[in-house]
């Protein structure tokens, strides 16, 4: 990664004047002399930050640094969406730094590979559960070896030995407690001293922490409760206009007429920008900017996909799954066993497009100049959007300053810089900067889906009902193949076929993936990825063999887990906790499933009810975790909370659909989320142990769907293998 300089400000230039790193593990660690503080990533972005170096105003940094009132700054590169990464981020900070939670600001990232990239995924990108994976390790290196420059520093102050010294609370004490020092009265003789390795400095036993695994109070929680939090929606910029857009609702087609003079009429409409695929009405504001839209009455051309429907591209992924895919798992003799299995099971799964309805709609504020362009948005991904936009307008990508803000809802939608670009586009004919907002309408209409997977199983069983073989072939969208196209290989899309086969001992398997990529549809990564498609499926027809061989779901499943200790504990913990097993009313039922994704071993168990006229009410959710060594177990409950009820919204109301080229669904009337009455118990048991972390934000979208469906068979004796679930078919009278 280099070394990270400090630098001076001296007679107004910026003058390299010590060496003030500390880098471990892809980690920097940086003490600013200058006494200014850092403001508040809820203030303002990153990018400032770096800016405000280039004047003097900071020291360069990395991730850390501690001013001279005693402040430690975290700059934090994964982009917080709700899921507690900044508290838990700097949890691990603190722990080893020795200092409170409270005494830790955090700050976005500016876009930076080389200092900021996900050591998981090998650019600056929040994904795949993976920030406190990723970061568990470097971020408590970094703050060990700050914590031993402080203490160093403090000794040799005081001509000690520096291991009769200790650190709490950003305070370092001498042996007796006579003597004390604020890091921030050491943060400049700390920066002089030589920097140790990451790896020879010594990480605290986990029986000694004093943070990690304690219920911490969220740092952004008051911000958000009293209004202070911006969002990339909030942006406000001097000067600044706002664009409402329409986009064609056929992919590929173009605005055929558009009343320009008609939507210039509207008072506070400035302009019109037509670019073709979309078109833009740049107001004083949005109320301005939306009547606009609708004077301006444009009519579109569909173009080449204008009669694409969903039972074309269902039919064409059905046709395309009877044939060999690519071998994604190959293991002992599928064919032989299947041949001489005493039973054979066949079914068919399918799963819909799904979109990603984030609380805050797209949007992106850009202001682009002659030699720089400015862009005020949310991302999960800063340096893959800096970079589409510098292809875009030209410029090079050190001019493409990106102002990060916190998310309101990401699931893998702002892995995406499609909104970004649009808003850019329209940028290119405004004097100035511009906010563009979709509407709900646009943003469910020109989603980026999850893709529709048509998959076929087999399985043979022997005579005591065990399974001999099984066979899983995954047809559908490659999303990997176009976001990562170096982890496609030779047809295989890695993601589409994760978590295939579950975590059973099965001793012939057979797991395929057939590419089709469906026209006029743009498919994108969703929360939970692979794992929501794969473990609806694995999960269910396992329950389906443990019907046929006429032996309890979860004792069918402990006998295929006796290799798995860390998924047997989590089912069985899951088990005991629901009741299982316990008498349930007529119309109920219990169901379970069991997973292991994204490094965690996650099982759940939903008890439902199913009335007669088919609705489903899904009573309460069982869910026991093991994600390894945890960091804030409040974070855990909530992760699992607000991603099982992620994954029920789906379950039984999520399917996006095709007719003539467009998608049917439009807001939260015909798309709809779960109701605050539909919401069931969760309730959440952890296992700790100590494995290194795993991830917990996706893993419980990904498990719940096919809980609520084999309850649904022992309910009503209907197996659901296709979802969103159909009420109608659930009738009783059916």
């Amino acid at each position: 990664m280099g070394e990270l300089i400090l630098k001076d400000r001296v007679a107004g230039q910026t003058a390299v004047s010590r060496r003030a790193f500390l880098q471990g593990a892809g980690l920097l660690l940086g003490f600013a002399l200058t006494g200014a503080s850092a403001e508040s990533v809820f203030a303002a972005p990153a990018s400032q930050v770096v800016e405000n170096e280039v004047t003097g105003t900071f020291a360069p940094n990395g991730f850390i640094r501690i001013d001279p009132t005693g402040a430690v700054t975290l700059v934090v590169p994964m982009a917080e969406m709700g899921q507690g990464v900044y508290t838990a981020l700097s949890m691990l900070l603190a722990e080893e730094l020795e200092v409170g939670l409270d005494q830790i600001q955090v700050q976005h990232a500016p876009a930076n590979d080389a200092l900021y990239a996900n050591p998981f995924l090998h650019i600056q990108t929040t994904g795949a559960s993976s920030s406190v994976r990723a970061f568990w390790t470097p971020l408590r290196q970094a703050g060990a070896v700050g914590r031993n420059l402080l203490i160093a520093a403090a000794a040799k102050r005081w001509n000690v030995d520096p291991a009769t010294c200790s650190a709490k609370d950003g305070v370092v004490f001498n042996a007796s407690g006579s003597k004390h020092l604020s890091y921030g009265e050491l943060a400049k003789a700390a920066a002089k001293l030589p920097v140790p390795p990451a790896a020879n400095v010594k990480l605290k036993d986990p029986k000694d922490f004093t943070l990690i695994g304690t219920r911490a109070k969220r740092v952004d929680s008051l911000i958000k409760v009293d209004g202070r939090v911006l969002y990339g929606i909030d942006a406000r910029v001097p000067g600044m206009r706002v664009a409402a857009v329409a986009i064609s609702p056929v992919l590929g087609g173009k605005a055929k007429t558009v009343d320009e003079k008609a939507a210039l009429t509207v008072k506070g409409v400035r302009q019109v920008v037509n670019i073709d695929e979309a078109v833009a009405v740049v107001a004083d504001h949005m109320g301005a900017a939306k009547k606009g839209l609708a004077a301006a009455a444009i009519t579109w051309d569909d173009g080449p996909n204008g009669k694409i429907s969903n039972d074309d591209i269902v039919k064409q992924l059905e046709e395309e799954s009877k044939k060999p895919g690519v071998v994604g798992r190959n293991e002992g003799d599928v064919g032989k066993a299947l041949a001489e299995a005493a039973q054979r099971l066949d079914a068919i799964y399918q799963v819909p497009f799904l979109a990603h309805a984030a609380m805050e709609p797209m949007n992106c504020t850009v202001h682009l100049q002659k030699d720089r362009c400015d862009i005020w948005v949310g991302t999960q991904a800063p340096t893959l959007t800096q970079s589409q936009v510098a292809e875009l307008t030209g410029l090079p990508k050190d001019a493409i300053k990106i102002h990060n803000h916190l998310i309101g809802g990401g699931f893998g939608r702002r892995l995406e810089a499609d909104g970004t670009i649009l808003a850019v586009k329209i940028a290119k004919h405004v004097d100035g900067p511009v906010k563009v907002i979709w509407s709900r309408e646009e943003d469910i209409q020109h989603d980026m889906y999850r893709p529709y997977y048509f998959q076929r199983l087999s399985a043979g069983l022997d005579a005591t009902g065990k399974p001999v073989a099984w066979t899983h072939r995954i047809a559908g969208s490659s999303v990997t193949a176009r976001y990562i196209p170096h982890w496609y290989k030779d047809g295989l899309d890695p993601d589409a076929v994760e978590a295939a086969a579950g975590p059973y001992a099965l001793p012939n398997i057979h797991v395929d993936f057939v590419r089709v990529e469906p026209p006029g549809v743009r498919t994108a990564f969703w929360r939970g990825v692979g794992p929501t498609h794969n473990v609806f499926v694995v999960e269910s027809f396992m329950d389906e063999l443990a019907h046929a061989a006429k032996q309890d779901p979860v004792a069918y499943r402990k006998g295929l887990l006796g290799h798995n200790p860390r998924a047997l504990a989590v089912l069985s913990l899951a088990a005991e906790k629901a009741g299982w097993g316990s008498q349930l009313p007529a119309r109920h039922g219990r169901g379970v499933s069991v997973q292991f994704a994204f490094g965690s071993y996650l099982s759940q168990v939903a008890e439902v009810e199913v009335a007669a006229d088919g609705s489903v009410k899904v009573k309460r959710i069982v869910c026991a975790v093991d994600c390894g060594m945890y960091v804030n177990p409040d974070t855990i409950e909530a992760q699992v909370q607000g991603g099982t009820l992620f994954g029920l919204t789906a379950t039984l109301h999520g399917s996006i659909t095709f007719k003539d080229g467009r998608v049917e669904q439009s807001n939260f009337d015909t798309y709809l989320p779960m109701r605050i009455d539909e919401v069931p118990v969760v309730e959440t048991y952890l296992i700790k142990d100590a494995e290194a972390p795993g991830g917990i934000g996706e893993a419980p979208t990904a498990i719940v769907s096919a809980a609520v469906t084999n309850a649904i068979f022992v309910a009503t004796g209907k197996r659901v293998r296709s979802l969103p679930i159909d009420t109608e078919w659930l009738k009783s009278s059916s």
